[in-house]
């Protein structure tokens, strides 16, 4: 049986991650295929248990290297229980945030050293990376409008501080800038619907052989 494929959805706050990543599951059910839809900090037991201490409470509740060992943390419970064996057994996994969102938001937004939080990354994930992982990209201001519109309680941060996301914006164009084969930059502005025509389009364009699985 063929390995599935990995994709992976990034962007900063209220960039429509999770809608879209809904979009793209619909999309592709239509093919004769698998499809998981999870996300990051979190996607399995282990990983959901730490989420909270991530994305709940005070903004300083963690310092940068604390934050940075708990995504791990997460990241190797999601990888070895749930993306791993899903693509062994030839599914299509689709992920809200993965190792990028580390490198933007501890990185490029808190300042650690980006040579520090690879070798992490490659401790954890032993080198491997997404087939594909699209970041939608939209002005701060919008994001976090749209962000505090949902309520809730997972919120830490979204209050971090208009400084901390335009870094972290620039820090995922940096990101897609570095890994041209792999990242893709989608305008996240405007109708759901529109960017949903975009990334099928990516879609196509990079899995072609989605042409010979249509029913």
């Amino acid at each position: 049986m063929a390995r599935g494929r990995f994709i992976t959805l990034e962007g900063g706050e209220g960039a429509g991650k999770s809608t879209q990543l809904r979009f793209m599951a619909e999309t592709l059910a239509t093919y004769p295929m698998e499809v998981v839809r999870t996300r990051e900090p979190g996607g399995s037991t282990g990983a959901e248990a730490i989420r909270a201490l991530l994305v709940e409470g005070a903004e300083d509740r963690w310092d940068a290297k604390t934050e940075a060992l708990l995504h791990a943390a997460a990241r190797r419970d999601h990888l070895t229980r749930t993306v791993l064996p899903a693509l062994a057994r030839g599914a299509w996994v689709l992920s809200d945030r993965f190792a990028d969102s580390t490198m933007a938001y501890q990185g490029h937004g808190h300042g650690l050293a980006f040579a520090d939080l690879a070798g992490l990354h490659y401790f954890v994930c032993d080198g491997f990376q997404p087939d594909l992982t699209l970041i939608l990209d939209l002005p701060v201001a919008d994001g976090l409008a749209r962000a505090s519109s949902r309520g809730g309680g997972e919120d830490r941060y979204e209050r971090m501080g208009v400084a901390f996301h335009d870094r972290l914006r620039e820090g995922f164009l940096t990101i897609a800038r570095d890994n041209p084969d792999r990242c893709v930059v989608l305008d996240a502005r405007g109708d759901a619907n529109a960017v949903r025509k975009r990334i099928e389009g990516v879609l196509a364009a990079r899995f072609p052989e989605l042409a010979d699985l249509r029913p």
